[in-house]
């Protein structure tokens, strides 16, 4: 039999690149390719992220790293830091720099090079696809808000949104290739609106049509939230779990950054989620450092936090973003300064993580359980429907199953479960 060439996917940033990554692996997976999550490969892909440096940092030496490990391969870049800035990438042994437009030709454009760059598979190695447990399927693209920071509307264009046939189609042929759950991605679901469709009419169509046991949305802000949209979480298969971006909890700062909420509009909706959701997780993103961000400002927005309750936050550092507005704005704070608020915020976040996941200590819980931690070892992690990470020993594959564990004692980063027969 031919050999097959493998190829691996790498993902940066956010959940949108990770559901077009499931897209182009299940493109190559039908060109003949052996999807692999890791290992030797004839083809290497990494979908970048720019939303900030570090970012770009990350990308660059995934890049090289990637070379080094495989010497021989077509190697490939595409994403939003390739759409920003490819010209940064012509030194780090990329074969090929790709679109965020033309991503999804990536296929192709890799079997043309192929033809220049020939590759030969040493053996026929069916190894291991990642993408069989949660499926990333994307309703939504683009970004016409223009936060003064953000750089994604100048790298995803303008806010499109797919079809309800469509994702409804595609969520039914996840159910069918055995997901047991599926996320629905995009760079501002909220805004999803196609043919007189809106996010709660397309929630309730994909559960009324479709036999997904989970369905989790991937990232809401607050004045997209209403009772009406609560109210689907009637249906269990909903994810208790809402992740809505605050970004700093002054609201002067919010008001310079361009967001389109205050922080009453803000509680307001995070006690409308508790009122109607119970025992939701609700968790965040903070920017430490802003242009202009006192220490009061800082302390305001620590406080809010604090307060808040929230299951985790996700703690990140301005940084200045070409052609964006923040980039010019006077009173950029020192990287002293950002570093010093970063670690305050991320021991804030790690208590309050903790926190949250004590709640439910000494609870029974369903967990989509993922692949083994160490192969071999009988340990394996998943997710409860409100996202607590869950650690659980078996002498059989529980991957890719939903099954009741006891939460019984705090372990790693979530709790230690024992197995319910």
């Amino acid at each position: 039999m031919e050999n097959k060439p493998v190829v691996t996917f790498h993902t940066l940033g956010c959940k949108l690149n990770r559901a077009e990554t499931e897209l182009l692996a299940n493109q190559f997976a039908e060109a003949g390719f052996c999807v692999a999550g890791e290992g030797n490969a004839d083809v290497c892909i990494l979908n970048t992220c720019t939303v900030t440096h570090i970012a770009d940092r990350k990308s660059r030496h995934l890049l090289r790293l990637l070379r080094k490990k495989n010497p021989k391969a077509f190697i490939v870049a595409t994403g939003c830091y390739a759409e920003r800035a490819p010209h940064d990438l012509s030194d780090v042994g990329v074969d090929l720099v790709v679109s965020n437009e033309q991503k999804m030709s990536i296929p192709e454009l890799v079997m043309r090079g192929l033809e220049a760059h020939p590759i030969c598979p040493d053996s026929d190695r069916e190894m291991d696809n990642p993408f069989r447990v949660r499926s990333f399927v994307k309703i939504q693209d683009g970004c016409d808000d223009f936060c003064a920071y953000c750089i994604v509307p100048l790298v995803r264009g303008q806010e499109f949104c797919l079809s309800a046939e469509d994702i409804v189609a595609t969520v039914k042929d996840k159910v069918a290739a055995g997901y047991n759950e599926v996320v629905l991605t995009g760079t501002k679901i909220g805004a999803y609106h196609h043919g007189g469709v809106d996010l709660s009419q397309l929630i309730e169509r994909i559960l009324q049509e479709t036999g997904v046991p989970r369905l989790h949305l991937s990232s809401l802000q607050p004045q997209e939230i209403s009772g009406d949209l609560l109210g689907l979480w009637r249906d269990s298969r909903l994810c208790r779990h809402f992740h809505v971006a605050l970004q700093s909890g002054s609201d002067a700062v919010l008001k310079r950054m361009k967001r389109r909420y205050s922080l009453a509009d803000y509680a307001r909706a995070i006690a409308l989620i508790r009122e109607i959701v119970p025992e939701v997780a609700i968790t965040t993103d903070i920017m430490v450092g802003f242009p202009g961000e006192s220490d009061a400002e800082f302390e305001e927005s620590y406080r809010f936090c604090q307060g808040t309750g929230f299951a985790d936050i996700h703690v990140f550092s301005y940084s200045s973003r070409p052609a964006t507005r923040a980039s010019e704005m006077k009173g950029q704070v020192h990287e002293k300064v950002k570093k010093e608020r970063s670690l305050r915020m991320l021991a804030l976040a790690k208590d309050s993580a903790r926190n949250f996941q004590e709640r439910f200590q000494g609870r029974t819980m369903s967990v989509l359980w993922e692949t083994g931690v160490h192969s071999g070892s009988g340990l394996s992690s998943g997710l409860t429907d409100n996202y607590i990470r869950v650690y659980a020993q078996s002498n059989q594959r529980l991957s890719n199953t939903i099954s009741p564990a006891k939460l019984v004692k705090p372990y790693d980063e979530g709790l230690w479960g024992e197995l319910i027969s």
